[in-house]
């Protein structure tokens, strides 16, 4: 028989608050679907398991599980949802790190770093950062990550400190350009937070109560690529929650929580446009040739795919990023050489050239 648990047992459930995340379904809802229809010991599966909920209501019904996904953000606090560490240790390993540390290899720099977080606070978060990353196996330093990210950003209270950071949202990371504008038109300025404070307060609220240990794994990965499936338990039940359609930012608006997991120090909120290439018409009036037409094709066992010249054309005509890493992966295996000069119109035959004098970018 599965454990018989509900949202509302708080000292349980406290673990899956750990850290913000934005379209996250509530914990009741996988723990009414599992309580229902699953049983103790049956696996269950998330391939989109954002910050793992699916993952810790099969562990409160003592049910195995797995959870993937693309961003390192929901892999650390999903894999936070399986750990087991009592409060002392967690806090234990936060001060080791930081009574131990020297001062960091590297340090963000800029107008933003320096109203985002006190100059003595964003050295503690640094050192954290790179103990973390290079090492986070066990479960204490596991969850350890997942509290840091959680109290890495987030609004400014009247009392205690709670956050490491300026005033800021909780969910997703402040933009730069208009957290400065904000917090100087404010004369906001970063307070010196007790680091190791906060990392104990949330330590005793969110690991209050250990839940059941259950066999589980996350792993970071993209779910629309068979091959990471391979090696994975068959599962009992599917609870997920897609991506939201036509959201690119996933990755951008999390750039803070990325940052402390290795990413840049910048974020990059520009996307490229959509790229529609019509068949037999001019991406653009000035282009010296049209694109294809879709008729140039050839046949393959129950479809017809288009004919290698008409593809290289294609990408040598739009000529995005994208294009031009397909182009030299089609030179590593041969597809594409010099021949090809002369069978292009001459801007082409430019860009193919380009390609094939640059063949590692």
């Amino acid at each position: 028989m599965a454990v018989v648990v509900s949202e509302n047992s708080l000292a349980l459930s406290s673990l899956n608050a750990i850290c913000p995340y934005y379209t996250m379904y509530p914990l009741d809802f996988p723990l009414q679907v599992l309580k229902e229809h699953g049983k103790s010991g049956e696996w269950v599966i998330d391939p989109f398991c954002g910050r793992g909920t699916t993952n810790f209501a099969a562990r409160l019904l003592s049910m195995p599980s797995i959870g993937i996904d693309s961003s390192p953000v929901a892999a650390a606090l999903a894999k936070a949802k399986l750990a087991s560490a009592a409060p002392s240790r967690v806090v234990a390993s936060a001060r080791a790190i930081l009574k131990s540390a020297k001062e960091p290899t590297s340090m963000p720099t800029g107008d933003f770093w320096k109203l985002a977080y006190h100059e003595n606070t964003i050295v503690q978060i640094c050192q954290l950062r790179e103990a973390l990353l290079t090492e986070c196996t066990s479960d204490t330093r596991i969850l350890l990550r997942a509290i840091i990210l959680g109290a890495l950003h987030g609004p400014r209270p009247k009392g205690e400190p709670s956050y490491f950071s300026n005033q800021s949202p909780r969910t997703f990371a402040p933009k730069p350009n208009y957290a400065v504008k904000f917090w100087t038109a404010r004369e906001m300025w970063p307070v010196d937070v007790d680091v190791l404070s906060i990392i104990k307060k949330r330590a005793d609220r969110y690991l209050a109560e250990p839940a059941p240990n259950v066999r589980g794994k996350v792993q970071l990965g993209d779910s629309r690529v068979a091959g990471t499936f391979n090696g994975i338990p068959k599962a009992r039940f599917v609870v997920t929650s897609p991506p939201y359609f036509g959201m690119r930012t996933y990755l951008p608006d999390q750039w803070l929580r990325l940052w402390f997991l290795g990413g840049p120090d910048f974020v990059e909120y520009r996307q490229h446009p959509a790229q529609l290439v019509f068949a037999s018409e001019k991406v653009r009036p000035e282009h010296e040739s049209p694109a294809p037409d879709v008729g140039d094709s050839v046949p393959a066992a129950e479809f017809r795919v288009i004919a290698l010249d008409s593809l290289v054309k294609m990408k040598l005509i739009a000529f995005y990023d994208k294009d031009r890493t397909h182009l030299r992966d089609m030179i590593s295996v041969g597809l594409i050489d010099q021949s090809w000069r002369s069978r292009l119109p001459v801007l082409l035959a430019e860009r193919v050239q380009q390609i094939l004098d640059t063949p590692d970018g």
